[in-house]
């Protein structure tokens, strides 16, 4: 005997649309990019803003609070800036703190923010993730503008539709989907960037590459050299390719907000994410998953998923472009950090869900999933990048 009495269900259909724009100087006095996005919901009046940005950016961009005030002093007649910018350390600190947290939605409650305003974020990938986490929260979600600053924020981390910040020791463990308003790449902050962060961008167009477009690696290995100098040409148009790539298979890859089992941008990241926890974040993000591509692709060699070729063509080009492809292991704490590493295995599969899947590749551009590692495997895989890369 059933104990349903009625069901009801119907398809809820919510349009978004992801929007990219590159500019140069985007706060320039005449530039109006920002205020062809910044217009009221409603016919009439101003809209309404406040900015949060990297305080770290005045040593790289001297007098840049200045600009932004004078560019919505500007404006003003279109859009309101209700409080002056916000400063905010930049880094993975500012998502392991939740006094920056509290800050934000504090400035949100007291400027008296709603649905019809928005949120301005201007910095790398932890500020954006940090303030993007607040603003989907607060009243269930303020319109967001991401103005990402740093190439891997660029090509990649400022792109997506995930916000959010550290908990319990683990990255992102509190955090949430929403589809940014938009996203202003200013090609010209890339510029100011030490060469560390310069670096960082370059290995998730690797990653992009290598996962889902093998003309784009063979564009990637062509310039390998030019890219190691940095030279703008070749170096903008990898961090423009890899944000289109991005774009491109979050909206269009038919599981935007990661509710199956699958995450084929994340291609590498297990280890990676593991790696940053344990070295206190003094291992950034584009190094970590420099590591752990390298030691996925060590493993599917391994296990005879990717041929030596392959594997070693592309551990070259990672060299070539300036990654260090053991050195960061040794930045972990404790006696058995590497080691430790395989807990991020079982932390990946539970942030996520589902059954453990693995995104591994059998040559540029082909892409697998793989359910399970052996451990064995991993950490001979691990042995042999301390071997050839210390």
């Amino acid at each position: 005997m059933s104990h349903l009495l009625e069901s009801h269900t119907h398809p809820i259909a919510v349009p978004h649309q992801h929007r990219l724009i590159f500019t140069r100087d985007v706060f320039a006095p005449g530039n109006t990019v920002l205020a062809d996005l910044l217009t009221p919901r409603e016919p009439g009046g101003r809209a309404r803003a406040v900015i949060f940005w990297d305080g770290g950016l005045e040593f790289a961009f001297r007098g840049i609070e200045q600009r932004i005030t004078a560019w919505f002093a500007a404006n003003a007649a279109r859009i309101e800036l209700v409080a002056p910018p916000v400063a905010l350390p930049g880094g993975e600190v500012v998502k392991n703190d939740f006094q920056h947290l509290q800050k934000v939605w504090s400035v949100i409650n007291e400027t008296k923010l709603c649905r019809h305003s928005f949120v301005l974020v201007l910095g790398g990938g932890a500020m954006l993730d940090m303030v993007g986490f607040a603003a989907s929260t607060a009243h269930r979600g303020i319109p967001l503008v991401r103005l990402p600053t740093t190439s891997l924020s660029q090509g990649d981390g400022g792109i997506g539709v995930k916000n959010g910040v550290n908990f319990f020791g683990k990255k992102n463990w509190l955090g949430a989907f929403s589809v940014p308003h938009a996203v202003v790449n200013d090609l010209d902050f890339l510029k100011g960037l030490p060469l560390r962060d310069r670096r960082s961008g370059l290995i998730e167009a690797v990653k992009v590459a290598l996962i889902r477009d093998a003309a784009f690696f063979e564009f990637i290995a062509a310039r390998a050299e030019a890219l190691a100098r940095f030279e703008p040409e070749p170096f903008e148009a990898v961090i423009r390719e890899s944000a289109r790539q991005h774009l491109e298979h979050i909206a269009s890859g038919g599981d935007p907000f990661e509710r199956g089992s699958a995450r084929p941008l994340d291609f590498g990241h297990w280890s990676a994410h593991k790696l940053e926890q344990l070295s206190d974040f003094r291992v950034s993000h584009g190094e970590a998953v420099a590591v752990g591509m390298a030691l996925d692709l060590i493993y599917a060699r391994r296990t005879g998923l990717l041929p030596e070729v392959h594997c070693e063509r592309i551990l070259q080009l990672l060299v070539q472009l300036g990654f260090e492809l053991f050195a960061p292991i040794r930045q972990v704490r404790g006696a058995r950090g590497p080691q430790d590493m395989l807990d991020g295995l079982e932390e990946f599969r539970e942030h996520l869900g589902g059954r453990l899947t693995i995104p591994m590749v059998r040559a540029p551009g082909d892409r697998l999933d793989v359910h399970e590692m052996h451990g064995p495997i991993v950490k001979a895989s691990m042995d042999e990048l301390m071997q050839r890369f210390v």
